[in-house]
C-alpha cells in the first residue's frame, strides 16, 4: 500500500536557516550564518520538517587554534517556501529560486556587508 505522500509529486523548496556560533572563550563575539538550502519534498509541511531537521543536524563543535571550543548551532529556520521556478534542469544557466520583499532598505543595508562592495559589471 502506498502512502499519500508517495503519490504526490515532489517539488523543490528553499529554506533560509540561521546558525549562531558560541564559544567558551570569555571575550568571544558570536557570528551568524545565513544558509539557503534547496529541499525536495512532497509538501510545504514536509519541507519545513526537513529544514528543521537539517538545521539541527548541521550543529557542530570544534577546537580552534587557540584551544577554544567553537560551537555552531541552529538559531532559527527563518523561512521555507516553494522555489519560484520548479521546472528547471541542470542545462539552464540561470534559474530564479527565491525572492523576498522588504520596505526598509536602510535596515537591510545595515546588516548586509556585501552592499558596500563594488557592483558587478559596473
Amino acid at each position: 500500500m502506498k502512502t499519500e505522500s508517495a503519490n504526490k509529486a515532489e517539488s523543490f523548496y528553499i529554506a533560509i536557516i540561521l546558525y549562531k556560533s558560541s564559544s567558551d572563550a570569555p571575550s568571544y563575539q558570536p557570528w551568524y550564518q545565513e544558509s539557503f538550502v534547496l529541499i525536495k519534498a512532497a509538501s510545504l509541511e514536509e519541507a519545513k520538517a526537513k529544514a528543521l531537521n537539517h538545521g539541527k543536524n548541521e550543529s557542530v563543535s570544534y577546537t580552534n587554534e587557540n584551544g577554544e571550543t567553537i560551537t555552531w548551532s541552529l538559531q532559527q529556520v527563518v523561512d521555507v517556501n516553494s522555489v519560484l521556478d520548479d521546472d528547471f534542469d541542470s542545462s539552464e544557466d540561470i534559474v530564479d529560486l527565491y525572492a523576498r520583499h522588504f520596505e526598509n532598505y536602510e535596515a537591510y543595508q545595515s546588516f548586509e556587508p556585501l552592499l558596500s562592495q563594488e557592483q558587478f559589471g559596473e
